[in-house]
C-alpha cells in the first residue's frame, strides 16, 4: 500500500495562488491514475484534476483555465498549480491513486490510495 502526503495547503486571498505537493512512499509508477480531489463542507469530494500513467490531463469545468496538475518525477511527487483563487475553491484537498479501473481519472469511486488531505481556504 502506498503512502501518500499532501503539502502546501494554506489561506489565502481571492486572486492569489497556491502550490500543492503529494509525496509518496511507495511506487507510483503503475498506476493507471494519479488525480487530485476536493471536499468542501457539507458536500462530496470531488474529482478536481487528474493524470494518467500516458499522461492524459483532466480537469473539473470548475477549475480549468486556473489549476494545472503535474509530476515531478525526480520527487516522486504530484503537483497541483492553483492560480487566480476564488472563495469556493474552499476546502479539503486530497491526493490519490488507483490502479485498476476506466482511464477516466476524475471518478474518485475507483481510487484505492488516499492521502489525509491539506486545507485550503481561499477568502473574499
Amino acid at each position: 500500500q502506498v503512502l501518500l502526503v499532501e503539502s502546501g495547503g494554506g489561506s489565502v486571498q481571492a486572486g492569489g495562488s497556491l502550490r500543492l505537493s503529494c509525496a509518496s512512499s511507495g511506487n507510483t509508477y503503475n498506476s493507471r491514475c494519479m488525480g487530485w480531489f476536493r471536499q468542501a463542507d457539507g458536500k462530496a469530494r470531488e474529482g478536481i484534476a487528474g493524470i494518467s500513467s500516458g499522461d492524459a490531463i483532466s480537469y473539473a469545468d470548475s477549475v480549468k483555465g486556473r489549476f494545472t496538475i503535474s509530476r515531478d518525477n525526480t520527487k516522486n511527487a504530484l503537483i497541483l498549480q492553483m492560480n487566480s483563487l476564488k472563495p469556493e475553491d474552499t476546502g479539503l484537498y486530497y491526493c490519490a491513486a488507483k490502479y485498476t479501473g476506466s482511464w477516466f481519472c476524475l471518478d474518485r469511486d475507483e481510487y484505492t490510495s488516499w492521502g489525509q488531505g491539506t486545507q485550503v481556504t481561499v477568502s473574499s
